[in-house]
């Protein structure tokens, strides 16, 4: 089952020392059920990529609580973070961010072997479920711009984690190829039941969400016309 998530008052600047600062995130609270999936809408610089950052420990947070299964984030130290995100946490990002010296299959593979598994059979069968099973030994660059993205499903669910973050996911696709991706998300959450926080400004890719949070200048408001 998913990992629940609890934010209370987070507050995020960006600047430098002595100079002037830019607040990111206002006081945010919010909360995410274990095996929810729950998208954030916001026009570009409304924040939604920096508080991926922060659910993922990538950035700090200046104030606030965040707590992730009951654990403080902000109390953890970077190699406790860094363990959370290898064994409990997936990510699919817009622009794919397969390595290109490595196969479809060592991609999906990476995650499991950093993890101590090499079950190459999982792989395999990852593969299929995702439509890939025939493409496995191709290289990034021998695959469409779709292709690669459920390669990047497949790596984000190969180790079973409990909180999936994906920035954008459809992005970097037209409109058919985007849908196919949700669709494949869709399925996938159903069987394997992780937490998912997903950013899009795309209201069609939205709906594939269970709750909708609309972000704007760091803040949550109220749907357009709510």
């Amino acid at each position: 089952m998913g990992i629940p998530i609890l934010c209370t008052d987070l507050e995020k600047s960006y600047g430098h020392p002595g100079g002037p600062s830019q607040r990111v995130l206002r006081t945010l609270s919010f909360a995410v059920e274990a095996g929810e999936w729950v998208v954030i809408m916001g026009d570009s610089g409304s924040g939604k990529s920096t508080l991926l950052n922060i659910l993922a420990g990538i950035d700090p947070f200046d104030s606030g609580e965040l707590l992730l299964d009951g654990r403080s984030w902000g109390a953890m130290d970077d190699s406790e973070k860094t363990l959370v995100r290898r064994r409990e946490m997936g990510f699919i990002f817009q622009n794919y961010n397969l390595f290109p010296f490595l196969t479809a299959f060592e991609n999906v593979a990476l995650p499991a072997r950093l993890n101590g598994h090499r079950d190459r059979e999982a792989v395999r069968a990852l593969l299929a479920e995702v439509g890939l099973g025939d493409k496995g030994q191709k290289f990034p660059s021998q695959l469409s711009g779709g292709e690669q993205q459920r390669v990047a499903v497949a790596r984000a669910l190969i180790h079973r984690p409990r909180l999936l973050l994906a920035d954008e996911p459809t992005g970097a696709l037209d409109h058919l190829t985007g849908r196919k991706v949700l669709e494949l998300m869709t399925l996938l959450h159903k069987e394997f039941r992780p937490t998912i926080v997903m950013t899009t400004h795309s209201l069609e890719a939205a709906r594939y969400g269970s709750r909708i949070l609309n972000l704007r200048d760091g803040q949550f408001v109220p749907p357009p016309g709510g």
